[in-house]
């Protein structure tokens, strides 16, 4: 799973840096810094003594990212596409992708955790 973890870090930085090229504005680097949590909890979780504690943080980094993604860009997604207009139509679509990124992570981590669970019952 650890290696989930750092891909899921690299798509985070690699959107984070794409929204930052065409708008110069640091707030499009949000995602950056959220992969780049992730990823650095991903590379601990390579090591065995690690896994636990590292995966965890990582579902959490996720979890945040997800729920303040989804507060902020679902809103005006919704604007978007019942025709309305908002400021920055690109940090709408970043904030969006972000939110699905963190999500599919989220439920990845709770798959992986929940069959580890039951792994050790057995």
């Amino acid at each position: 799973m650890g290696r989930v973890a750092i891909v899921f870090g690299v798509l985070l930085i690699g959107l984070g840096v794409a929204g930052f090229i065409p708008s110069k504005a640091m707030t499009a680097l949000i995602p950056a810094w959220f992969g780049l949590a992730m990823a650095i909890c991903g590379v601990l979780a390579l090591r065995e003594s690690l896994r636990k504690h590292a995966m965890h943080a990582a579902a959490m980094v996720g979890l945040l990212g997800a729920v303040g993604a989804g507060a902020m860009g679902i809103p005006k997604l919704i604007t978007l596409l019942s025709g309305g207009e908002v400021a920055r139509p690109i940090a709408v679509y970043s904030q969006c992708a972000m939110f699905v990124l963190c999500v599919v992570f989220v439920v990845l981590c709770v798959r992986s955790f929940v069959a580890a669970r039951l792994a050790r019952k057995i």
